[in-house]
């Protein structure tokens, strides 16, 4: 017979709740505090619902009415250094921090309105409703609130989207020698989400000082949690992960503060992260003014038995009992944050001329100027100004792969805010390819290998860079991970500077490396410049040789900006002239290189296809070409005056690039040349790609699945009957 033993859990897993002698010891001024802030956040909802109910507020309301426990509860122990990412369901999140931040603190009395305090409600009233003078400018709305002064480093959008950028915000606060730590605010639907999981084991991995909190409302939109998961007390996930955990009441949130303040503690003294799951409910539907009940997925007694454990009357109930409150103080708290918020509806709203009685309008001089529109979808790249583009050395023939390792090196000698982190980058003797070599031989405390999660490494290193204390590098072992990490990179990353308000950088660097004709299959070998370059926030950079690699990935490294620098496995190997001394010059974004010149033809081309088309015109001497190297890929940084004066000069253009026509970048800039420079053309743009398919194990296969020398050749040949 088998024998069992019964296992436990190296770390806790606690039920925490309070009496009314935890209520009696509790500081008279934390209570009035709780209920102030829990009064002040339900007055708020409701009228967010209320204008949401007269069309005011363009797209979703998520209203918090009935959590507010969970979030003031939490909140009241952190400072302004503490940073909080918070949920679409983020309103009570974001004004708790923000109360604590701005709002002096009041000993011996209820706190009352002040000006900070009408300033924060007024500020975040109008980003819900898409106005000017909103936290974000009004691009963020109800579900991306951001005050990065206060500590509120954004609400998402995306259903644990925010969770990876936490450990990036814990990352820097412990390195930084600091005790601050990070919550991350998330519910029950995102906990069983890759990206939240992955995080859970990163941070207990590195011992990050991040809160993980589950505002546990029992209903993903309508799905209840019970059908959701096999263990509907989430918080039992964390125990598995190496995570601290408590099960709180948070309709109640004297036990949320205390289940904090013991998490504090843990974070604060090194223990590493913890996790809290508060059992709270929301009032209303995902969205909008009415109850679940109305739509069927919930009961109407179910929905009066939790209003029954209202958190504002929890509150309400026990400082009565303290004699800490008056009734007439309540009434008139009530009534002076309600006429608070209307004088703010009264300057941001005004009636509609003939409309119904007491129909109204956002006033036209609140909204924000139409032309802002795309201004901050990336910085103005001042931060570059100054930069030496002369290069000041010695030329040698070097190997590819040892100038990456080398000017990485070097990046991090001059700057301490750079870190690398991936897959394997410290093992192997410098990853993969070598690539972290140098840099692992001089700075190992600064190479950190991750585990297998890009989710979580790429959004704590956009929580890093957003903090800005540091600059990391993210290594890709291969291009095709991005799509893993597709949310990260594409949803977070690349929008944040714009989403919230255009101001604040994000400065991440991610290599990668395009393994094409490396036998590694169609998972491994596909060119994502096509797609990444939909993306209006990255900058993407594709260095062609030795010398190029450093001037590019200096001017990277420098930008404030997401740059993506891409490799091709091909180039590693490959010996050409690099620097011998100098590795501090830069080579300016948006400025191509011409490879060879020519007038029958504009070659255009990046990474390892550029040798491949200088090939293909040796064996075809008829043509003479302009070969540009675009070196930079993203829309805002192509050189047009260079292939704009080539066009000019030769009247045809071929674009020749490596992978599958699905994904093609080439499709993308024929178009945008054909508009922009029409009149020069003498013949429509010709491409060269691979093919439709993705590469296969086969060699055979592969080489046929991907263009070739010989491809080129052809299109040239082809061009040459026309001249």
């Amino acid at each position: 017979m088998p024998i069992h033993q019964e296992l436990t859990a190296a770390h806790p897993w606690v039920a925490l709740t309070v009496t009314d002698d935890d209520w009696d010891e509790a500081d008279p001024d934390l209570v009035r505090r709780l209920l102030s802030e829990t009064l002040w956040i339900r007055v708020f909802e409701e009228y967010v619902l209320e204008l949401a109910a007269d069309g005011l507020v363009h797209g979703p309301a998520h209203s918090s009415i009935g959590q507010e426990g969970g979030a003031v509860g939490s909140i009241a122990g952190l400072t302004s250094a503490d940073m909080i990412v918070g949920s679409h369901r983020g309103h009570h999140q974001f004004l708790a921090k923000a109360f604590g931040h701005a709002l002096p603190r009041v000993t011996g009395a209820l706190p009352r309105v002040t000006g900070e305090l009408t300033t924060v409600l007024r500020r975040t009233l109008a980003e819900i409703c898409g106005l000017a003078e909103g936290y974000c400018r009004g691009r963020g709305g109800s579900m991306h609130l951001q005050w990065p002064e206060a500590g509120a480093m954004g609400t998402n959008a995306i259903v644990g989207g925010g969770v990876p950028q936490a450990l990036g915000y814990a990352f820097n606060q412990r390195r930084s020698g600091t005790d601050a730590v990070s919550v991350a605010y998330f519910g029950d639907g995102a906990i069983n989400i890759g990206s939240v999981l992955e995080s859970f084991n990163l941070a207990a991995a590195w011992s990050l000082p991040v809160c993980f909190f589950v505002e546990n409302n029992k209903y993903a939109v309508s799905t209840d949690v019970e059908r959701a998961t096999g263990e509907a007390r989430v918080s039992a996930r964390g125990p598995g992960f190496g995570l601290p955990s408590w099960r709180v009441d948070g309709m109640d949130p004297l036990a949320v503060h205390l289940a904090m303040a013991e998490a504090l503690d843990h974070m604060r003294g090194g223990g590493g992260p913890t996790l809290i799951e508060a059992e709270v409910y929301r009032f209303f539907h995902q969205n909008g003014p009415f109850p679940g009940s109305a739509f069927g997925y919930r009961t109407k007694d179910e929905e009066t038995a939790w209003r029954n454990r209202d958190p504002l009357t929890v509150l309400e109930r026990q400082a009565l009992r303290r004699e800490l409150v008056t009734d007439v103080e309540l009434k008139e708290a009530r009534e002076e944050i309600t006429a608070q918020l209307r004088a703010i509806g009264a300057e941001l709203l005004e009636p509609v001329a003939g409309g119904k009685p007491g129909q109204r309008r956002i006033r036209p001089d609140r909204w924000p100027d139409p032309g802002f529109v795309d201004v901050g979808i990336r910085g103005d790249l001042s931060e570059l100004d100054g930069s030496r583009y002369e290069f000041q050395g010695r030329l040698t023939d070097r190997r590819f792969i040892d100038v990456v390792s080398d000017v990485m090196a070097r990046r991090m000698e001059e700057d301490p805010r750079i870190v690398v982190l991936g897959e394997d980058v410290d093992g192997l003797k410098g990853g993969t390819n070598g690539a972290t070599r140098a840099a692992l031989e001089r700075f190992p405390e600064r190479v950190l290998g991750t585990p297998i999660s890009e989710n979580a490494f790429t959004g704590m290193a956009g929580g890093m860079a957003m903090d800005g204390r540091f600059r990391p590098v993210v290594e890709f072992m291969y291009a095709d991970f991005m799509w893993v990490a597709a949310d990260q990179l594409f949803n977070q990353v690349a929008k944040a500077r714009h989403m919230f308000g255009g101001d604040h950088p994000v400065p991440l660097v991610l290599r990668s490396k395009l393994a094409a004709g490396t036998g590694y299959g169609s998972q491994h070998s596909m060119d994502p410049a096509g797609v990444l370059t939909t993306a209006a926030g990255l900058r993407v950079v594709a260095p062609s040789n030795p010398f190029d690699y450093v001037g590019l990935m200096n001017t990277a490294l420098a930008c404030d900006d997401p740059v993506v620098v891409l490799e091709h496995t091909d180039l590693y190997g490959t010996v050409a002239p690099g620097p011998a001394d100098d590795l501090d010059y830069r080579l300016p974004v948006g400025k191509a290189a011409l490879r060879s010149e020519g007038e029958d033809v504009t070659v255009i081309s990046y990474l390892s296809m550029v040798g491949r088309c200088l090939e293909a015109l040796e064996q075809v001497p008829e043509v003479r070409a302009d070969v540009v190297d675009l070196r930079w890929l993203d829309r805002a940084s192509l050189d047009w005056d260079t292939i704009g004066a080539s066009v000019r000069k030769t009247g045809r253009v071929l674009i020749v690039e490596q992978g599958a026509w699905g994904t093609s970048y080439g499709g993308r800039l024929a178009d945008e040349i054909q508009r922009k420079l029409f009149d020069w053309l003498d013949a429509p743009v010709a491409r060269v790609t691979g093919g439709e398919a993705s590469p296969s194990i086969s060699k055979v296969l592969e080489q046929a699945a991907l263009a070739q020398v010989a491809d080129v050749v052809a299109a040239l040949r082809d061009l040459a009957k026309e001249l």
